[in-house]
């Protein structure tokens, strides 16, 4: 494995602009997960990575070397996409070891079918060997395209929203396979998506897009407490960070435009007045769906919940994320 380091990095198409002035380190053995909507520059980024696109200014570093002019083939980068891209008429094995039967790896066959082996048994697929890709699920299909990267043992995994298009069970299975991929190999991994979920529940690292820049870096922990700006909180939470005009709530600092309350920061039994609108029980936790001054608000309510639909209750923030004008943090005391 290898660290990556990306420096000044832009790339645009015509008058674009894709990919903005990006600084970055993705250490040995991290996962990192790039997050941000359609249109933040998530995929091209992992493109000017591999190769698959050129560089308009700024380098990739790939392990100490300056990788701009090399082609995907020298770069020594495994790359996963949304779709299985297997051959179908080929077995399982067959798409396994076609990566290392390139004339530039030059593979044993010994070692072919060791890699083989051993990634088929990491991913839980051994049992399938001998089967047609065409008569695997959309699981398997998905941990043979996996594989297929897995067997090359890069410098760096780039997976490209590998898990979209499953179902919301199999991304889940998913999801804890490759944590423990990552884990047991120890490999370097950058991966992207739009969906928080993976990124706090599988990366060490997270870098948040916005518009081919990058605006936050850090563990999703720390960019789930501490968010730069409005943008960057609501990428991370589920319930999402509720947003209200900050004159919602009396005492509000004057330079407070916006709070960003977290279910966690309201509390209830004193404040001011909201309707319950809606009770969701969730099993482990319920949710309060309310109507404050006309905002739709989402809290976690206290265990037991001595609510009920329609009744009136007191609210207050507790410890509210604060947010000037433009939507940039900034500290500011809401009891």
């Amino acid at each position: 494995m290898a660290e990556v380091i990306l420096e000044n990095l832009s790339k645009s198409y015509g008058k674009q602009k894709a990919v903005i002035d990006m600084n970055m380190t993705i250490e040995d053995g991290s996962f990192v997960v790039l997050l941000g909507p359609t249109g933040a520059g998530k995929t091209t980024t992992l493109r000017l990575i591999s190769g698959l696109e050129k560089i308009d200014e700024g380098s990739v570093k790939i392990d100490g070397r300056v990788v701009n002019e090399e082609i995907p083939a020298q770069r020594d980068v495994a790359m996963v996409f949304q779709q299985y891209s297997l051959y179908p008429h080929l077995s399982v094995r067959n798409n396994l070891a076609f990566p290392l039967r390139s004339p530039i790896l030059k593979t044993s066959k010994d070692e072919i079918k060791r890699k083989v082996d051993e990634v088929a048994e990491i991913l839980q697929i051994s049992h399938k060997l001998d089967n047609k890709a065409t008569e695997l699920s959309g699981g398997e299909m998905q941990r043979v395209s996996i594989g297929r990267a897995l067997v090359r043992d890069p410098a760096i995994f780039l997976m490209d929203e590998p898990l979209s298009s499953l179902d919301a069970r199999l991304r889940a299975d998913l999801r804890i396979e490759l944590k423990r991929i990552h884990h047991d190999l120890g490999s370097t991994l950058l991966y992207v998506t739009h969906d928080q979920i993976e990124a706090m529940t599988m990366a060490s690292h997270v870098g948040v897009l916005q518009e081919g820049e990058l605006v936050q870096f850090g563990s999703p922990r720390e960019i789930y407490e501490n968010p730069t700006s409005v943008y960057v909180a609501a990428r991370l939470g589920s319930p999402r960070i509720n947003l209200l005009p900050a004159a919602v709530f009396n005492d509000t600092p004057n330079d407070v435009h916006t709070l960003g309350l977290r279910p966690e920061h309201i509390a209830y039994g004193d404040g001011e007045d909201a309707t319950v609108k809606r009770i969701e029980h969730l099993g482990d936790h319920t949710r309060l769906h309310l109507d404050f001054k006309g905002h739709a608000v989402t809290g976690l309510s206290p265990e037991g919940n001595p609510y009920t639909q329609g009744s009136t209750i007191k609210i207050k923030p507790v410890n509210p994320l604060c947010f000037n004008e433009a939507g940039n943090r900034i500290t500011g005391r809401v009891a």
